[in-house]
């Protein structure tokens, strides 16, 4: 029974250290997509911690099809769990501020102004051999303002690849 159980926590120990090495230390790229517009965000990741737990900041622009323009930070907390191999997954949540400019004039105030988010993430990644990462997320988000442009949840989908290092 001892045997058993010396053998049970070197099993969970190699797991765990093995799991923890799935992540890299910091990986930096681009983020393109968004929910029903259009742009790219410069992406940052740094792995906090010991148990695969990265910060994420995404410094961005967005057009939604000539009627508004976005200039957003992001920054969420986020847990990775290996699947196989170099794919995993990962869930996340964070805050954001925005600046918002509304180029519709016909009939319409501007809604220019500056808004808050928070937001919610859920995705997966895959890691290759070389130092290149490939992601596709879901990011729904809520932003709060006294405008029509942000007062309900939008999901943002997008495509990432980043350099690993």
């Amino acid at each position: 029974m001892k045997k058993i159980f010396l053998l049970a926590i070197f099993a969970l120990g190699t797991t765990v250290a093995v799991n923890a090495q799935t992540i890299s230390e910091n990986a930096i790229g681009l983020r393109l997509g968004g929910s029903n517009a259009t742009g790219a965000e410069v992406s940052y990741q740094r792995a906090v911690g010991t148990n695969n737990n990265r910060l994420e900041f995404d410094l961005g622009w967005r057009n939604d099809n000539n009627n508004y323009d976005a200039i957003k930070l992001v920054g969420l907390y986020q847990w990775v769990w290996n699947i196989d191999g170099g794919f995993n997954w990962y869930v996340g949540a964070g805050a954001g501020v925005a600046s918002v400019e509304d180029n519709r004039r016909d009939g319409f105030r501007g809604n220019d102004g500056t808004y808050l988010l928070v937001a919610g993430d859920i995705g997966i990644e895959y890691n290759f051999d070389i130092p290149l990462q490939l992601s596709l997320d879901l990011r729904p988000e809520a932003g709060f303002n006294d405008y029509d442009v942000v007062d309900d949840i939008t999901p943002d989908i997008a495509l990432g690849i980043r350099y690993r290092f």
